[in-house]
């Protein structure tokens, strides 16, 4: 299985695009755990998967409307804003 979904954009290339009227950034997160912050992301927006990475792994640097990186420290809490994209 590949570790992320297929990429999904359309038309859309900002995160307020790619929503559809659901949220599509959340800076409440920063500071919370990640495994806590991608349970509310996917509660929240169901369009999305949420994918906790340590903030030295490597991310795929193309658009997509249906994921969102979840960057954490080495104690696994949340160091910045996650959003679509």
């Amino acid at each position: 299985m590949a570790p992320y979904p297929p990429c999904w954009s359309g038309a859309c290339e900002d995160p307020e695009c790619c929503a559809r009227g659901k949220k599509c950034r959340w800076p409440e997160l920063v500071g919370k755990s990640g495994e806590i912050a991608k349970m509310t992301i996917e509660r929240e927006n169901q369009n999305v998967l949420a994918i906790v990475l340590r903030a030295r792994d490597g991310r795929i640097d193309n658009f997509c409307c249906n994921r969102v990186f979840v960057g954490i420290d080495t104690n696994g809490n949340v160091l910045i804003t996650p959003q679509i994209g």
